[in-house]
Formats: C-alpha cells, structure tokens, sequence
C-alpha cells in the first residue's frame, strides 16, 4: 500500500470532482475520529492506492495496516474505485456512502423505478421524482429513493431545464453503479 502520486491523485480527485464539486475539501480535511492522542492534533483521512485500487482510510488505521505484508493484506478503510489497465480511474459503488455525504446534484426516484434502476437501467424522466436545481448535462449524480437511501450514482443526460420538456421515455441519467452491484458481480468481488 502506498501513496498516490501525482498523476493518479489527479485523475482520482477529477472524477470526485464531479459528483461531489467543490465539496471535495470536506472530504479530504475530515478530521478522523479514531487513533487521535489527546492533545495531539486530530488526524486526517488519506488515500493510498493497493493492487490497482484507491482506499480512503484515517491516517491511524492505516499506520495499522502497515504491519500486515502486502501480499496478505486486502484492503483498508473503504474502497473508493479502481484504475483500469489503461490507467483510468472508475469510482465502484462502495463509494456511495462517501458521495452520498457530500453530493452537489441529487436525483430522486419514485418507488415505482428504484428496482428498474438497481438492476442496472438508466433513470427515466418516468422515474423521476425530484432532481436538484442546476443540474448540468453529463455531470455526477447520486441517485436516492424518496427515503433519502443513496441507491447508486450516474451521470445526467440532461439538464434540470432540459428535464421538464422531455417525454416519459426519455432518459435523465445514465447509470455508473448502484448497490444492487453487490448481489449481480458476488463473485468478481
């Protein structure tokens, strides 16, 4: 496990940029509850990369880590996303709680979608309950029931002007990844 460098933590903090904007700060200067001494300035959560894949982890825990070798240790902290061979980065649905927590656009689901989008479909202008204000096309979104429970992420098609003109059929976002992920790839994770 180590460091990102330079050109990873660009691509890295580019796509989180485009769900969370400028939101990001907060999620890189979050105090870490856990490992702090007292009187001792708090700690900070970081993120290190592990055979292709970027965790984001307290700076305790992993200090932690280091003592288990690379070979046996599978992760730490949470699983943020994964570079592929050709070196782009691809955030996995176990980043939604992170995105969830800090999210700029927001689109919400009628009961009566949520299923269709958590077996891998694209929201429909249908579906579509709310949408945040000021929603540009192919920005990041996150995608919530009416319950306010993250269901996944994606990406708009359309805008939120653009939205109210569109037929029943038409789509709003494309979609990246949801958690309905955990229970169709169960054995590629």
């Amino acid at each position: 496990m180590r460091p990102l460098d330079e050109k990873e933590t660009t691509a890295v903090f580019e796509k989180l940029h485009k769900f969370v904007g400028s939101n990001l700060k907060h999620l890189i200067e979050r105090p870490a509850v856990e490992g702090a001494a007292a009187g001792s300035p708090p700690l900070r959560y970081c993120f290190r990369l592990h055979k292709n894949r970027v965790f984001y982890a307290s700076e305790a825990l992993v200090k932690k880590a280091t003592n288990i070798s690379r070979e046996k240790l599978v992760g730490v902290g949470t699983c943020i996303g994964k570079f592929t061979k050709s070196g782009k980065f691809h955030l996995l649905a176990s980043s939604l709680d992170l995105l969830a927590l800090h999210a700029k656009s927001k689109i919400w689901l009628k009961p009566s979608s949520e299923m269709s989008f958590l077996y891998g479909n694209h929201v429909l202008k249908s579906g579509l309950a709310r949408i945040t204000d000021n929603v540009q096309q192919n920005q990041g979104v996150v995608i919530f029931s009416m319950a306010d429970i993250p269901l996944g992420f994606g990406v708009a098609a359309k805008s939120t002007q653009d939205c109210r003109k569109l037929d029943p059929t038409a789509i709003v976002a494309y979609h990246q990844s949801d958690v309905g992920e955990y229970l169709r790839m169960e054995d590629d994770l």
